[in-house]
């Protein structure tokens, strides 16, 4: 048995490993590599190319900025949110439920698109509106900009924000702050001196986790940072190895490595403010009692508030998709555009050879990915929470260390890695990268239900004579279907949506929904992309659905006797 155990550990290191260190391998010798045709031939001069460019300062500049300004919206709202829904008499709190996770079902390149829709210069539909009811000649209003990515990128994060920190602002003493109150401080003292220091560390572990992904954000700074010349280091790779006439990947690779560094020391970061978090705890077994504040004035117009945020976050990117879908141009919503409505945008996307390739393999993608991955999920949590070894330990290390990986970045890698095996410029070279990079998102959702899975069954199904597979597919299985229902519908959401990998990878042939999205977009064919993006999020939101009433039908039945 332990024999057993010991050889799937090591087959999984050894699939895992290179599913994300190979990447990480190949980043690095083709950095010192002068290309793709010429590897093995080393060289400093790529990193010498890439460090001495005259237009790198002022990219690094707008990345910090970027990130931080980004990173600092997302966390502060993040913080005003938590603190209404968990600490005041707010009406309508399921809002909040739906402000943390409806927007993550919406692409980010979509969120983006529908943002450079409403607010782009030359005929942004609140450009539009604002230019005729104040009689004004030029746009009031300009998305292509830095403050304009920073807008769009911080709503993006929001959720991911609100999720940390609402947890520890429900499990707040509020008898600390009314102890400081009884000693003679006043509200603000109390705040700095009392309430954030006890959030310190969920507030850093927010905003952190923000610069990690603003850092590793395509979507935004390609769809509203580029049409204005606003460059990051991610489309500084991008124009690197997708635009010009002389790509030259040994010089993103150079670049690509302290982007690398630079994401995987924040995610260490991370990592050490939450497991940190437990020195802050301020609920023990007495003295705790949650206090509602009532914000009687201000109740309502919070509420209004935190409406206009749900508004902004949820509806108004898909109702600004369905109404560009629909409309000849972009137009002011009034009685003659309605009137001008019809399906010609929607029509031609259907008849575009194209779209209907990525069509296809966004969902060949998302369907036989997310399963695939799953099915590898299986056994990498399995191993994880079951075989209590520092090989087991080194492998949970090392599944989810894809997560500080930027998408561009380690495309950029996959690149190097891909380009000398069959593999190259097919759609199994996506599969595997997506695999490789959202491994984490599948194993996660099975870890914890394994945790919930007593070894005693695995156990008596070994002793009474049945295999390790056929314990692992009658006894175990079946009482992990809500987790790999989880884990299936975060992979293949993510499958779906996914663009910065893919626009490294993807080459003719093996197009896909988000990369053929971006396309439009550079092309201005906002009708066309709405039409192909409304087609997305139906084909995200069918695949959810599916997967939950397939979950529901295998679920096994609780025996009430």
């Amino acid at each position: 048995m332990d024999s057993s155990r010991s050889k799937l550990t090591l087959t999984l290191i050894l699939i895992v490993g290179v599913l994300t260190v190979c990447p990480v391998v190949m980043l690095v010798l083709g950095s010192f590599s002068e290309g793709l045709t010429a590897f093995g031939s080393f060289t400093v001069q790529k990193y010498v190319d890439a460090y001495t460019d005259p237009a790198l300062a002022q990219i690094i500049l707008n990345t910090a900025v970027f990130v931080l300004g980004s990173s600092t919206l997302a966390t502060g709202l993040a913080l005003f949110l938590a603190y209404l829904n968990n600490r005041t008499d707010i009406p309508c709190k399921f809002m909040f439920r739906i402000i943390s996770i409806i927007p993550m079902m919406i692409p980010h390149i979509l969120f983006s698109v529908s943002w450079a829709l409403l607010l782009n210069p030359s005929n942004g539909l609140i450009n539009l509106v604002l230019k005729q009811a104040f009689f004004l000649d030029h746009a009031p209003l300009n998305i292509y900009s830095l403050w304009g990515m920073i807008l769009v990128e911080g709503l993006l994060d929001l959720p991911i924000a609100y999720l940390i920190i609402a947890p520890a602002m429900a499990s707040f003493d509020v008898a600390l702050e009314e102890s400081s109150k009884v000693c003679g401080a006043g509200p603000w003292r109390t705040l700095l001196r009392v309430t954030l220091p006890v959030l310190r560390p969920a507030i850093l572990a927010a905003f952190i986790l923000g610069v990690v992904r603003s850092l590793a954000s395509f979507a935004v700074p390609s769809v509203i940072g580029m049409p204005g010349r606003v460059y990051v280091l991610a489309t500084h790779l991008y124009q690197m190895i997708a635009t010009g006439f002389s790509t030259d990947y040994g010089k993103a690779a150079a670049v690509g490595m302290s982007v690398l560094a630079a994401s995987i020391t924040l995610i260490f970061v991370y990592r050490a403010l939450t497991a940190e978090s437990e020195k802050f705890v301020t609920i023990s077994s007495r003295g705790y009692r949650p206090t509602v504040i009532p914000l009687k004035a201000a109740r309502y117009p919070l509420f209004a508030v935190v409406a206009l945020l749900s508004f902004v976050l949820i509806v108004l990117p898909v109702a600004v998709l369905v109404y560009t879908s629909l409309v000849p141009y972009s137009m002011v919503p009034s009685v003659r555009a309605f009137s001008l409505m019809s399906w010609r945008h929607w029509i031609e996307v259907l008849k575009d050879p194209i779209s209907l390739l990525s069509l296809k393999n966004s969902l060949y993608l998302g369907v036989g990915g997310a399963t695939l991955g799953v099915a590898l999920s299986v056994f990498v949590a399995y191993t994880i929470v079951k075989v209590r070894t520092r090989a087991a330990g080194f492998l949970e290390s090392l599944s989810f260390l894809s997560f500080s990986f930027p998408g561009i970045v380690i495309g950029v890698g996959f690149m190097w890695f891909f380009v000398r095996t069959p593999l190259y410029a097919t759609i199994w070279a996506l599969l595997i990268g997506y695999i490789a990079t959202y491994l984490p998102y599948g194993i996660r959702p099975l870890a914890s239900a394994f945790i919930q899975v007593h070894s005693h069954l695995e156990e008596s199904s070994l002793v009474c004579g049945a295999s390790r597979m056929t314990t692992m597919r009658r006894i175990i299985i079946p009482l992990l279907v809500p987790g790999m229902v989880s884990g299936w519908i975060l992979m293949a959401t993510m499958f779906v949506r996914e663009l910065t990998l893919s626009v490294v990878l993807s080459r003719p042939g093996t197009e896909v929904l988000a990369v053929q999205i971006l396309r439009f977009a550079e092309d201005g064919l906002w009708g066309r992309l709405s039409a192909l993006g409304i087609m997305m999020i139906f084909i995200s939101t069918a695949l959810v659905v599916l997967a939950t009433l397939v979950g529901a039908r295998f679920k096994p039945v609780e025996n009430g006797g």
